[in-house]
């Protein structure tokens, strides 16, 4: 991967600056995300979708991540890394401007079609934003940076659900469609889901904006490229048992997050939790994230006190504890159970970062782009959680994060003590 450093004189001011696009960068692609819980309730009403079938919303944008990681890290390697951002950010644009053909369409795969160029343009910049936040300060304090970095991405996963809520799902509208067909039902579809277009559309305006100042600001990091890695240069990163582990948890963990995340709304509807409405259910997604969010604060401080690997275990723990209490109480224990989760989750995917790459050197740029093809859980839990909810029960289905975060505790305790430097 290229060599880095801030150009100019002013060394510390270029990193300054540096971190502070990686900040805006870890917002948006965060935000973006987070929409996702909202759509789902809104598109699951539209084209009247099973748990398994909504849960493809996921799946369409996690499988970018399985596709694009790689050849993004590539691009990384020839480029550089704040060109590859603005690149990734105009790559969410184009996405984001595709659900205006896919609302005049009214067909659920044209949306899925969006939200896959939307996701991939988010991986793009998702595997330049956790190596690059990584190399703007000291090796000793990368866990508590990644984390900080964290949670201006929970800062986005905590407004933008709320918001989004207001504009998509406060026009949701209730079985208005059940008795359309044909042509009809085309054009209520489309005129439904134009809340959803004005959405996209201002976040491509901001988008555009960002890109902007992201490539204006490219000369600020001095880059030397690289030869692109083959393939099989990637592949013995994965003979390390350490980092091999690490990358299975990126996995389970972001499967995990986004399963829970995209099943609040629906969940807290539900009589024997919380019974509300679709729009203050969605309301409630900023809970899950905003917890998240509270929580990188916290855990950058606690990770420079305690153990990494003790910390994340006990996160796991807690996270498994609460799984447990909602899928067996009612009412608003149930509930805000499952809500508190996101408090915990909040130091998880930077600490598995960190430890998953501990030791690796100059090799972490190409690590990044493995663990970012990890992020494909979030295609494949999801729709194991969905297709269990549709075959039992919303509580039931609980247990398949369970399994995952039960993954994560292992992990916590594994990578419990430093890792010794790799020799490259």
């Amino acid at each position: 991967m290229p060599q880095t450093s801030a150009g100019g004189g002013a060394a510390d001011s270029e990193v300054r600056t540096l971190r502070l696009f990686v900040f805006a960068l870890f917002f948006m692609f965060g935000g973006i995300t987070s929409l996702n819980d909202v759509l789902i309730p809104k598109l699951k009403a539209l084209f009247t979708l099973n748990y398994a079938e909504v849960m493809l919303v996921q799946s369409a944008f996690f499988a970018a991540y399985l596709l694009i990681s790689i050849p993004a890290a590539a691009v990384v390697a020839r480029i550089g890394y704040m060109r590859t951002a603005a690149l990734g950010l105009l790559t969410m644009t184009a996405g984001c401007l595709l659900f205006v053909p896919a609302s005049s369409s009214g067909l659920y795969i044209t949306f899925l079609g969006a939200i896959f160029v939307l996701a991939s343009g988010i991986t793009i910049v998702q595997v330049v934003a956790n190596p690059l936040i990584s190399m703007l300060g000291r090796p000793q304090t990368v866990h508590s940076r990644l984390t900080f970095a964290q949670a201006f991405n929970s800062l986005g996963t905590t407004i933008f659900p709320y918001v989004g809520s207001q504009l998509i799902l406060g026009s949701l509208a209730d079985g208005g469609g059940a008795n359309l067909s044909g042509s009809a039902l085309k054009l209520f579809r489309s005129e439904q889901t134009q809340a959803v277009v004005h959405t996209y559309l201002g976040l491509a305006v901001a988008l555009t904006l960002i890109a902007a100042l992201v490539w204006l600001a490219r000369r600020k990091l001095t880059e030397t490229p690289s030869e692109m890695p083959t393939l099989s240069h990637y592949m013995s990163l994965l003979k390390l048992p350490r980092f091999s582990y690490g990358t299975l948890c990126i996995f389970v963990y972001v499967g995990g997050e986004v399963a829970i995340g995209s099943l609040i709304v629906n969940y807290l509807m539900q009589s024997s939790v919380l019974g509300l409405g679709s729009e203050a259910a969605g309301h409630h997604i900023s809970w899950y994230w905003g917890g998240a969010m509270v929580g990188r604060f916290i855990g950058s401080y606690l990770l420079r006190v305690f153990s990494p690997g003790k910390v994340l275990a006990f996160a796991a723990a807690a996270v498994m504890t609460l799984l447990f209490i909602s899928a067996n109480t009612t009412g608003l224990v149930s509930g805000y159970s499952l809500l508190a989760i996101g408090l915990f989750n909040s130091i998880m995917f930077p600490t598995i970062f960190a430890l998953a790459c501990e030791g690796l050197g100059p090799r972490a740029a190409e690590a990044s782009g493995i663990i970012c093809v990890a992020i494909v859980g979030g295609a494949v839990v999801p729709f194991l959680t969905g297709r269990t909810a549709d075959l039992t029960t919303l509580k039931t289905a609980l247990i398949v994060p369970a399994i995952c975060y039960a993954v994560i505790c292992g992990f916590g305790m594994y990578a419990r003590r430093p890792a010794a430097y790799v020799q490259h």
